[in-house]
């Protein structure tokens, strides 16, 4: 119990540890289902995403699933501190949606905040209970951090839009049968100005999906590929052109879900249990790095807290997203970085002799999670400096022009 807990917040929070203790197993040090899969191979990442929607349906059905949504779209008209009570008091359980939790809270608020009374009837319900899975389909090869660079193609043809080019780094494409799209309907509008936001059958002809092998050796990435793909004009987000509106409602929620979310991964006290076994509390620089894990993560539990209590008062979080998902990130890298410095030679190791911390392992070739994923580093720096300091924003040559003159400028600099 929170010591700022109401009665009726102290009820619900009891509520929910009674439901999870008869629905889940309490977290361990290590070992837990919910850090993913330790082998990756595509049978073994496959069960663990189907174990993933199971868990989403079984917190769907016991009325879970998104406590704060409207419950005519399966939520349950609760408030934000709700939401969060139960984020706290599932983090002490061997659960998790995985990366599902990405899409519904993507695709759902932005269908909610822009989308029309159709789209959310038809989508927000079999999204939140995993009975449609879907992917994000907004980087490219030469639109990542600059993403309003987009080149990717959807050309009006009568009541549907024809869609040709390449998205990449798209996760879990492999499982999705929907994705939220982002292309351009008009190259001579400025790049912001002629995007349009749309939603895709993943299984209609002409999509492509093609795996991508990580240096974890898991198969969560995807290239996908577009060939004359036929999209209807009625599953267009918002206005035709409008799309970067829709984008930034579902880039905003993405930087709070990274940073602000509960982690169901290695934690600093797995750090010091590790420590502990390996023999290596005698090193005063490992207790030193051990002190900096422990810190980091009280640190972010305060953000978190810090958000809970402004929610809990009414007022808007007075904490950027973009500090809380740097923060989470590099302190995330620094765990996973004095695991392997602990495991030492062992943390080399692979397959069938590979430390039963393999995740330590994982961790680390992982760490672009967090400072590629869901923007760089650098990007939400900018953002920061901009929203938060009230820095000037940097110079942009490209800002007035069209995406067509950016394309020809691009191709004449090459040239030349």
């Amino acid at each position: 119990m929170s010591n700022r807990d109401t009665p009726e917040e102290a009820e619900f929070r009891a509520e929910v540890r009674t439901w999870l203790e008869a629905h889940a197993e309490p977290r361990r040090p290590s070992g837990n289902w919910s850090d993913g899969p330790r082998e990756h191979t595509r049978e073994q990442e496959a069960a663990y995403f189907e174990r993933c929607r199971e868990w989403q349906r079984v917190k769907f059905d016991g009325g879970y699933a998104a406590i704060a949504w409207p419950s005519r779209y399966g939520g349950r008209d609760g408030s934000a501190v709700q939401q969060m009570i139960y984020a706290e008091e599932e983090a002490a359980f061997d659960v998790t949606n995985g990366f599902l939790s990405a899409p519904i809270a993507l695709v759902g608020p932005a269908l909610m905040a822009h989308g029309n009374p159709e789209q959310c009837e038809r989508y927000i319900h079999p999204l939140l209970r995993a009975e449609e899975v879907w992917c994000q389909l907004f980087s490219e090869p030469e639109a990542g951090s600059d993403l309003a660079r987009l080149g990717t193609r959807a050309e009006r043809s009568g009541d549907e839009f024809v869609v040709n080019g390449q998205k990449v780094w798209t996760t879990n494409a492999q499982y999705a049968h929907f994705g939220i799209l982002l292309a351009r309907t008009d190259p001579d509008a400025p790049k912001h100005g002629g995007i349009s936001f749309l939603l895709v059958d993943m299984r209609d002809p002409g999509v492509e999906v093609r795996p991508l092998r990580t240096m974890q050796n898991s198969n969560d990435f995807n290239e996908v590929f577009f060939s004359d793909v036929r999209v209807p004009v009625e599953n267009v987000v918002g206005e035709i052109n409008g799309g970067w509106a829709v984008a930034r409602t579902t880039l905003a929620n993405e930087s709070v879900m990274i940073g602000s979310g509960a982690q169901a991964e290695d934690s600093a006290e797995a750090l010091l249990e590790l420590a502990r076994e390996q023999g290596a509390l005698d090193d005063p620089l490992t207790r030193q790095e051990l002190a900096e894990a422990l810190i980091n993560q009280r640190i972010l539990a305060m953000f978190r807290e810090r958000m809970t209590e402004a929610v809990r008062d009414g007022r808007m979080p007075d904490l950027d997203g973009s500090v809380m998902k740097i923060f989470w990130s590099e302190s995330r890298i620094q765990r996973a970085d004095l695991g392997l410095r602990i495991l030492g030679a062992e943390g080399a190791l692979d397959g069938a002799d590979a430390p039963k911390h393999g995740s330590w392992q994982t961790a680390a070739l992982g760490r672009g999670l967090g400072s590629i994923g869901g923007g760089t580093h650098e990007v939400h720096r900018n953002g920061i400096g901009e929203r938060v300091l009230g820095l000037p924003r940097e110079p942009r040559a490209d800002r007035a022009m069209s995406y067509r003159e950016l394309v020809a400028h691009d191709a004449s600099v090459v040239k030349n």
